[in-house]
């Protein structure tokens, strides 16, 4: 059994080289441009996204802010949307939701996946077709279930016998009925990270099929004379990067479909099959393209009716953050530089940031890899190997863990890291009462705030004072 120190493997004994991933730049202001958005470059130094210089856009809006790239996001799903023709396309509103992008969402022709009232209550404001809306969640409340029922989402995810019997009586009490999907698990674990491998048996969404709790879900759905079943939902994990992993859901799940068809006469006219698609975080991540996802899905799923013998359901999938993922960076402002000698002789650079884990939480929450850039000018300063660091007060408050900046970086400087589209302002908390910051739209040359900076009024308005 190896042991790692606390802080990460850098702080044990020996040389500090960083991961094996990791290569040292020639030039460390160089973009690696497949880890940003589309329009994002860089002239003399200074990091543009959608044509707005990040010294001017936080000279503006202060820092730390996310800056979230229109272009790069309305191309990302329109590139799933045409790859995945005749698929319905799920955004993921987990992933970032506000009452801009929902609006972008609908105009790219995509679906929505909520699994909140307050992500349903984004939705109807931004006045989202309903009937394209997906309402998931392993515990759905009553008062939840009955906005989805009066607003009319298009349909509901069923995740437990609980909520059958929930359902069937909220829609019941409206006098309709509620289109739904059973989730399945297929037993079939990711190559993910455990906490977002979501298909293996022991978690806690849906119904497994290997222990029959997933058919005995579909009988008790076709019972009901409240609930109208559209077909079966599997998802396997997240930050996937190829159609490995579907081959064995896909057959296990369209096994159980072609077998409702048979034992029960009824033929479900849609599957969903997830998806949770992967982006480049740094180097070491090779996402697949959505024309070669769709291609591969496709032919897993048709592969599998024809062996069936059975009609190919109408298919939905769920790319994830594969959407918004790459379209965010986040800049922050460099506040103190500190070498720490390690044993051995070897000096790791700490840099610390005006934000951290209450704005990216992933770090710490998932051992997640990030990179990053000097954002706000040039160096001739040759390359060292960093660890960006927040404010808060813990030893894991982590936003980079090896990253190569120039060696002058100072107090004052601004460092953007990209691939902070998903989770990361959706995942920010008040962690030390921080304010969360910004969401700053850009496009054309024009930036516009479409979530603006919490205050301090907005952080004290809940605190009711001594009573």
């Amino acid at each position: 059994m190896s042991h790692t120190h606390e802080a990460g493997w850098a702080h044990a004994s020996g040389a500090l080289r960083g991961p094996s991933w990791l290569r040292e730049p020639s030039d460390p202001n160089e973009l690696v441009e497949q880890l940003w958005s589309r329009t994002a470059t860089k002239s003399d130094g200074v990091l543009s996204v959608g044509g707005v210089a990040l010294t001017d856009l936080v000279a503006e809006h202060g820092s730390p802010a996310y800056v979230l790239d229109e272009v790069d996001f309305r191309a990302r799903a329109g590139a799933f949307r045409d790859a995945f023709t005749g698929f319905d396309v799920y955004y993921a509103g987990k992933a970032f939701l506000c009452t801009a992008v929902a609006r972008w969402v609908a105009e790219e022709g995509l679906h929505l996946d909520v699994c909140t009232g307050g992500e349903m209550a984004v939705a109807e404001r931004a006045g989202f077709p309903m009937e394209r809306v997906g309402f998931h969640g392993n515990n759905k409340s009553v008062a939840e279930l009955e906005r989805a029922v009066r607003l009319g989402v298009g349909r509901v995810i069923i995740d437990s016998f609980e909520e059958v019997e929930r359902l069937a009586e909220v829609s019941r009490a409206h006098g309709t009925r509620t289109a739904v999907m059973i989730r399945v698990t297929a037993g079939v674990e990711a190559h993910t990270h455990e906490y977002i491998a979501t298909a293996h048996e022991d978690q806690k969404f849906g119904f497994s099929i290997t222990s029959g709790d997933a058919l005995e879900a579909v009988r008790r759905v076709l019972a009901s004379d409240a609930l109208e079943l559209r077909g079966l939902h599997s998802h396997i994990g997240s930050q996937i990067f190829d159609t490995a992993g579907f081959e064995v859901a896909a057959r296990r799940v369209l096994a159980l479909h072609a077998r409702v068809a048979t034992e029960l006469g009824t033929v479900m006219p849609e599957m969903d099959l997830g998806g949770g698609f992967g982006i480049a975080y740094t180097t070491q991540d090779d996402p697949a393209d959505p024309r070669d996802l769709a291609a591969g899905m496709r032919e897993i799923v048709e592969h599998e009716c024809r062996a069936l013998g059975i009609e190919l359901p109408h298919l939905s999938i769920e790319p994830g953050r594969a959407i918004v993922g790459p379209a965010v960076c986040t800049v922050y402002s460099v506040g103190t530089v500190k070498p720490v000698r390690l044993d051995g002789g070897a000096v790791r650079t700490y840099v610390s940031v005006d934000g951290g884990m209450s704005d990216n939480i992933r770090t710490a929450l998932y051992d997640a890899d990030y990179s990053c850039t000097l954002a706000g000018r040039a160096s001739d300063a040759p390359p060292v190997l960093a660890r960006v660091v927040g404010k808060h007060c813990e030893a894991g408050d982590i936003v980079v863990k090896d990253e190569f900046l120039p060696g002058d970086v100072a107090a004052g400087d601004l460092v953007a890291v990209p691939g902070t589209g998903a989770y990361c302002r959706s995942m920010a908390s008040n962690y030390n009462h921080a304010l969360r910051p910004p969401v700053v739209a850009v496009r054309d040359g024009v930036a516009r705030v479409v979530v603006r900076r919490e205050t301090e009024d907005d952080l004290l308005a809940t605190d009711v004072g001594d009573l």
